[in-house]
């Protein structure tokens, strides 16, 4: 019984969450939507970037009329999802910021400040909260806005092919992400 209510959850989750992204955001393909080791909804995701696809696998936590801040403190790493380290794949190499990441896996974290800072990890496989600084790839500033509705689930996509985008509450944090040639 609780499996089949996570999995109605996760899947009306789903329908929120795409009415809630721009336009731009639905050039994806959902390949999965399924309950994490902890709970949460959990979504692989596959994009195009130029000539990459880009696959991110990632859980969707619930604010749960919860702050932001709570979930997420300026200065802290947060784990950017729920239970087991969201995980981005690249076909081919891609620059996202001012990283260059070449093609493999990796895990994403956030360092929530001003701005935040995205995290590309070298470790896999993980749960969340198990980060090693030692393992970064590198960090790149994102920029930060605001939604237009707030977004009551977790969620990471590629907007337009172009924008790594992170949306949680009322808060967006993107940043630019493109195959490299």
């Amino acid at each position: 019984m609780r499996r089949a209510f996570l999995i109605l959850t996760a899947v009306a989750a789903l329908a929120t969450a795409t009415l809630a992204l721009p336009v731009a955001a639905l050039a994806q393909k959902v390949v999965s939507t399924t309950p994490g080791k902890g709970g949460s909804p959990h979504e692989t995701v596959e994009y195009k970037v130029g000539d990459a696809t880009v696959t991110i696998i990632y859980g969707r936590p619930y604010m749960k009329g919860r702050s932001l801040e709570t979930l997420a403190p300026t200065g802290k790493v947060y784990r950017t999802g729920a239970d087991e380290a969201t995980t981005l794949k690249t076909d081919k190499a891609l620059q996202i910021g001012t990283l260059a990441v070449p093609a493999g896996t990796y895990t994403l974290y956030t360092l929530p400040g001003s701005p935040w800072q995205l995290i590309v990890n070298k470790q896999t496989g993980q749960w969340g909260t198990e980060y090693r600084e030692g393992q970064d790839l590198g960090r790149t500033p994102m920029t930060a806005g605001t939604l237009a509705a707030p977004s009551e689930q977790l969620t990471v996509a590629v907007v337009g092919g172009s924008r790594l985008e992170i949306h949680w509450g009322a808060m967006k944090q993107s940043v630019a992400i493109s195959a490299k040639s």
